[in-house]
């Protein structure tokens, strides 16, 4: 290495700002140090206004500062004071602003809970390996459980939980609470007694086993290996329900599902349930839209049938002979009428001819015929019918006019008088 008088910035490379360089220190520390369990004893306890919660894990040759955040806090069951000896989880991070790393906290647990820890995990892996968490060994959940049973304490607030939420869904179904212990010495043996009782009632369609939230300690019987081999042995489909969404027991992985919550159970449960009333309400609503529409066709075609049969009705067809009767008979009358007065007509003709066969009364008459011709044509000339007060009226080609319909309004006219001609317009 060279000398401090000797090395340059080039030797070093870009120079880095404090913040760049501690982001660096942030990045080597998170990315090289996965989360795990630190065992310390606690001191420099301060729980901030926030909620959040500092403190320090220290032992013999070092110290740790640890930061427990509001959320990370209020599911912790350890009450922290200082000179606990505690198991902490976390992961490592640096507070920037100050250049210090520190154990961002997510669970606690006190020194004692930590050898049962050690000893849960012991047992976990045990019966992992015989093949007890399977997945293939898993049964699937009934899709509509008509009757349920429900292991647990029922006096405990995790039964009601569950009974509320099933209420508020409308479930239908029957749920039967199975007693037993949850907590204790003896409990997972009753807890085995009732899974034994339930599998020989043939009456179940699925099982919950489970209780409210607690400490590892109270949690324990769940752990027990005569539980978890009888809960992966039960022929009956089976939901644990134990403790808070944090809490884990071998239980839960040795059951068909896991739910977080007692009240996850009845949800996980009822939402099945709703999900099926949803679908038949559904079905319910296409079947009546489809009965609706078949009326409709159904009364189209009636009507359509009806319309057809009165036009092929007998009564039709003979109300329209009766109408074809009385045209044939008014025409049968005409024409009689007609002929008769065509005879009359014909006879007064040849009777006027035979009169007028007299020469003397031809001559009269064609006399009295001829004045009254010239009669007629003096009385027709245009100049005697005007001196009488009539006009004769003219288009502008001269033209004259018969009639006023069809004359439209602004056409210009020639009306003629005996004594000249006046021009008029159409209003």
């Amino acid at each position: 290495m060279k000398p401090a008088d000797e090395i340059s910035l080039a030797d070093s490379g870009r120079v880095q700002t404090v913040t760049e360089f501690t982001r660096r220190v942030k990045d080597l520390l998170k990315d090289g140090l996965p989360p795990c369990w630190v065992q310390g004893e606690v001191s420099n306890l301060r729980v901030q206004a926030s909620g959040h919660v500092y403190f320090s894990l220290k032992d013999g040759g070092a110290q740790l500062g640890c930061v427990l955040f509001r959320g990370d806090a209020a599911r912790q069951s350890v009450q922290l004071r200082d000179g606990l000896q505690i198991l902490a989880f976390g992961q490592v991070d640096v507070y920037e602003a100050r250049g210090q790393y520190q154990l961002i906290t997510r669970a606690v647990i006190d020194h004692g809970a930590g050898r049962l820890q050690q000893e849960l995990e012991k047992l976990k892996q045990r019966l992992a390996a015989e093949g007890l968490f399977a997945p293939e060994r898993k049964q699937a959940l009934p899709l509509l459980p008509r009757t349920i049973g429900f292991i647990t304490s029922p006096t405990g607030a995790a039964v009601q939980d569950f009974i509320r939420i099933l209420e508020r869904r409308h479930w239908t179904g029957r749920l039967v609470v199975l007693p037993a212990k949850v907590q204790g010495d003896g409990a997972a043996e009753e807890m085995v007694a009732m899974l034994k009782l339930a599998e020989s009632m043939e009456v179940f369609d699925l099982l919950v086993i489970g209780r409210g939230g607690g400490s590892i300690e109270d949690l324990w019987a769940f752990n027990e290996e005569v539980l978890v081999r009888a809960v992966a042995a039960c022929r009956l489909p089976i939901i644990s329900a134990v403790g808070h969404e944090i809490d884990y027991t071998l239980s839960d992985f040795a059951a068909d599902v896991r739910a977080e919550t007692p009240s996850g159970a009845a949800e996980l449960i009822s939402s099945q349930y709703l999900s099926c009333v949803e679908r038949l309400d559904q079905a319910g609503g296409a079947m009546e839209d489809i009965v609706a529409t078949r009326l409709v066709h159904a009364r189209q075609q009636l009507e359509h049938a009806g319309s057809r049969l009165r036009l092929l009705s007998p009564a039709s067809a003979v109300e329209q002979n009766f109408l074809r009767l009385d045209d044939l008979r008014n025409r049968l009358g005409a024409a009689l009428r007609d002929s008769v007065q065509s005879g009359r007509q014909a006879l007064d003709a040849a009777g006027a001819r035979l009169k007028a066969t007299s020469p003397e009364k031809r001559v009269q008459l064609e006399s009295h015929r001829l004045l009254a011709l010239w009669k007629r044509l003096e009385s027709a000339s245009p100049q005697s019918v005007l001196k009488r007060g009539y006009a004769i009226v003219r288009d502008e080609q001269g033209r004259p006019v018969a009639r006023a319909h069809g004359l439209a309004p602004g056409k210009v006219l020639v009306n003629e008088f005996h004594d000249g001609k006046l021009r008029v317009r159409v209003e």
